[in-house]
């Protein structure tokens, strides 16, 4: 499913560092970085398959490219068939971005004594289409495969170094706990080296 070209996701995180580097307020950072990220998910060619493997029990969290202040930084998630999340927080905004299969995400909010209940229909996330998160705009949910005999894969962007954000989950008996997910692969994908297209434009 590659092309073994990581072009699509430099250009995407490059234009993304713009983006942020207006200062834009938040609105316009999930308006403006959500139709970069629908462009990024409107193809599926770009993902090196070591980002795109399921594990048989729990979904993974690939950190594919992290900025170097930690303004933003780029995951895959891969879902095996069926796997779900808890119910969680990120406590900063996030965009999701469906690549590949599709995904459930069921909104969640905080009753009277702080425990997370349903909270509207859930919203089902195909190739192609993006959704927010944020503490502004509702910052609960829960996320889950639509599909249980195949893997799906989101691409998210969130405004911090996710991995390294102490952050919570929302069991069904009440109450919360924290948790800092930390991320699956301990390399990242080289978006940096170019010479297969400066080759190419050599060659032409």
């Amino acid at each position: 499913m590659t092309t073994n070209s990581l072009t699509p996701l430099r250009e995407f995180v490059g234009a993304f560092g713009r983006l942020l580097d207006g200062a834009p307020d938040e609105p316009r950072i999930l308006s403006e970085g959500g139709e970069l990220l629908r462009k990024l998910v409107s193809r599926d060619d770009w993902l090196p398959e070591a980002f795109a493997q399921p594990d048989p029990v729990y979904y993974r969290q690939f950190l594919l490219h992290a900025d170097s202040t930690e303004r933003f930084s780029v995951v895959s998630f891969v879902w095996g068939p069926g796997q779900a999340t808890p119910v969680h927080d990120h406590t900063v905004w996030g965009l999701i971005g469906m690549l590949r299969g599709s995904e459930y995400s069921q909104g969640y909010a905080l009753d009277s004594s702080g425990n997370a209940r349903p909270h509207g229909e859930a919203v089902r996330l195909d190739p192609g289409q993006v959704e927010a998160v944020s503490p502004t705009v509702g910052d609960l949910h829960r996320v889950h495969n639509a599909h249980a005999d195949r893997v799906s894969i989101s691409i998210h962007v969130y405004g911090a170094n996710i991995g390294a954000v102490r952050r919570h989950t929302y069991p069904a008996e009440g109450g919360r706990k924290p948790f800092v997910s930390g991320y699956s692969n301990t390399l990242l994908p080289n978006l940096w080296d170019r010479r297969a297209e400066l080759r190419a434009s050599t060659d032409a």
